[in-house]
């Protein structure tokens, strides 16, 4: 191929040095609780009348930056976590679950005033099939106590020195009841213009215009209501539009995730448009954009460029969403093989979106 975007040696050369990375995922770690309920077990409540579910199994697993975690592990990445968890059940679970999958729990921190943020899904089992019912929410609705919030800086001030890259994700609604606060927040960009030759990225459900000196990835509903737009007008130039108003706000490389369309990335260079990878049969979306995040990042941290690691996030994408009711999980290995399945086919297709962005700019 004449021009490979990402060859097949590069591709290599990426993948194995991710072992020799180390990455810091800082942000609030869930605890994602699955309650699967057998409705042929199901009594009625003698003091209410109301159907009684009947818990037969549970999953849990880290969520939110745990799920980021847990992607950057199933790369063989090695992750510094910084967070807190409550001194609590569901503390203790999910300290469990990083901890089994090896994570420098060092500067994870156990606050005795918090909960343990945690996303409980019952399932309902029907035939065969669970059925995800009302999520039950438990989070912080109070500010972090500012010695908690030093406590957390401090961490990772000694942390950034150590590791090639920080992910920062920022999960919680209400403002500074999280880990990222605005004082934590300033800390990331003034670290990023310490440390230039670490790689910064940030996620963020509700503050991503807060963040400074990071590259940033957004999904196409959160960047349109950043900007003020209603409603979602998915056609190709508005994409690029919206994409190029992110560049100018941030002059910052952009990572603009487009669902089923792939994505559009964005930096100084100009945009180029990286496709979904197609895939057959069931899917589910949850945790996508998380594994964009994670595999990016690790290969950004190894030296990738913008395009090369958006490109792998595409690919760990696709496998992904091919793993139904989990966040999933994705192996080099797996990568590897459906890079080998798609590498003339995506370097083909992101070819022509790239020739037609820079002539039509």
């Amino acid at each position: 191929m004449a021009d490979e975007f990402l060859s097949q040696e590069r591709f290599n050369e990426l993948a194995e040095q991710m072992p020799q990375s180390k990455i810091a995922v800082i942000g609030d770690f869930f605890l994602d609780e699955y309650l699967i309920l057998d409705k042929s077990l199901s009594e009625i409540s003698l003091e209410t009348g109301l159907e009684a579910y009947q818990v037969t199994s549970t999953r849990k697993s880290p969520g939110v930056a745990g799920t980021v975690t847990n992607i950057l592990r199933s790369l063989d990445v090695p992750v510094v976590a910084i967070g807190f968890s409550g001194d609590d059940g569901h503390g203790f679970e999910l300290r469990h679950s990083l901890k089994q999958l090896g994570v420098n729990l060092d500067y994870f921190a156990i606050f005795a005033d918090r909960f343990t943020p945690t996303y409980t899904k019952p399932m309902l089992l029907e035939n065969g099939w669970e059925t995800e019912q009302s999520r039950l929410d438990t989070k912080n609705r109070l500010p972090l106590q500012s010695e908690h919030e030093q406590q957390l800086i401090h961490a990772l001030r000694m942390v950034v020195p150590e590791v090639q890259a920080v992910l920062a994700i920022d999960q919680v609604k209400d403002k500074n009841c999280g880990v990222i606060t605005d004082a934590v927040r300033d800390e990331l960009a003034t670290l990023a213009t310490k440390y230039p030759e670490k790689v910064f990225m940030a996620d963020s459900r509700d503050y991503m215009g807060l963040f400074k000196n990071s590259i940033v990835k957004f999904n196409i509903n959160e960047a349109s209501k950043m900007f003020g737009y209603e409603s979602v007008n998915p056609t190709p130039e508005f994409i690029d539009q919206l994409s190029q108003q992110l560049f100018e706000y941030y002059r910052q490389p952009i990572i603009l995730t487009l669902g089923e369309k792939g994505l559009l990335v964005t930096d100084q260079s100009g945009s180029t448009r990286i496709p979904a990878i197609p895939v057959s049969g069931p899917i589910d979306t949850v945790g996508a954009g998380d594994s964009v995040l994670a595999s990016a990042g690790a290969a950004m941290s190894v030296g990738a460029s913008l395009i090369e690691a958006s490109m792998i996030g595409n690919i760990t994408a696709s496998i992904i969403i091919q793993q139904i009711g989990t966040t999933g999980i994705a192996s080099r290995q797996q990568i590897a093989a459906r890079f080998d399945e798609t590498r003339e086919w995506l370097n083909a297709t992101i070819g022509v979106s790239r020739t037609q962005s820079l002539q039509n700019p």
